[in-house]
């Protein structure tokens, strides 16, 4: 057992696979979560740089998802908490499903932010330990046919910011939030996206470099980091652009169909 912990949620493929990879190869022992199956053949592969891994397969859309996650960390103190769960969701709002729209906002705000909170307690009680925020660049775009998404990395994005404010004074537990644009990931064919211009982009970022760029700023307490070079202008030029026109330009991405003009 090593003298370190990590968890990582969202773990089975893409951006979170690749921030345990990174923990592993630091030598953190893991507990990695996802709500499919396919988290116990991650931790399989993860166990090759010879680390303690134990996965979960969990909802984290509900409270009792994450009590399950918690609970199977067994008391053990938490040095890295890396809460990069999420849920994407394509299409018009009035199109969407309730069940659907909800699940979004249950994974991605309401199962966030009791994990956050149910973590940082200890943390800040003994002034140790860093937390790593998976959000977005669409946290700052008025997201056309991608609402609700949207909308909730908006949330994360500026949640993270005000609680890293009134942690301010723990100054050895630092909050960092991530920033990617869209990413070769799961995302876009599990939120039914495939037939988008942004799903079908072959410019998407490598979660590979995304995770490293994560990484990193969390080893160095930075506050945020967009990835990648367009996700950091994107950022500047959203802070100048009206959201009428963001919104549009959102809507010529996601729009279905879109990727077939």
């Amino acid at each position: 057992m090593a003298d370190k912990f990590a968890i990582v949620t969202g773990a089975s493929t893409g951006i979170g696979f690749e921030l345990a990879t990174l923990a592993a190869k630091d030598g953190y022992d893991l507990l990695i979560v996802a709500d499919e199956n396919l988290i116990q053949s991650a931790a399989q592969d993860l166990r090759q740089f010879g680390t303690e891994v134990q996965a979960v397969e969990a909802d984290l859309s509900t409270l009792e998802g994450v009590d399950a996650l918690l609970a199977a960390a067994g008391g053990r103190q938490i040095d890295i908490l890396c809460a990069n769960a999420g849920r994407g969701l394509g299409h018009g709002f009035l199109d969407q499903a309730v069940e659907d729209w909800r699940k979004v906002i249950d994974t991605n705000i309401t199962g966030t932010l009791y994990l956050l909170q149910k973590v940082l307690k200890p943390m800040v009680a003994r002034n140790e330990g860093k937390v790593l925020i998976t959000g977005s660049i669409a946290g700052y775009i008025p997201g056309a046919f991608q609402a609700v998404y949207n909308s909730s990395k908006s949330f994360i994005d500026y949640f993270s910011d005000a609680i890293r404010n009134e942690l301010k004074e723990s100054e050895d537990v630092t909050i960092t939030t991530l920033k990617p644009g869209p990413v070769d990931t799961e995302f876009f064919a599990r939120g039914d996206m495939l037939d988008t211009s942004v799903g079908q982009s072959e410019s998407k970022s490598d979660p590979v470099d995304v995770a490293k760029d994560g990484w990193s700023a969390l080893m160095k307490g930075e506050a945020s980091i967009f990835s990648g070079w367009k996700t950091k202008l994107q950022g500047a030029l959203a802070n100048v652009t009206p959201a009428s026109v963001l919104a549009e330009q959102h809507r010529k991405m996601a729009e279905p169909g879109s990727g077939k003009e």
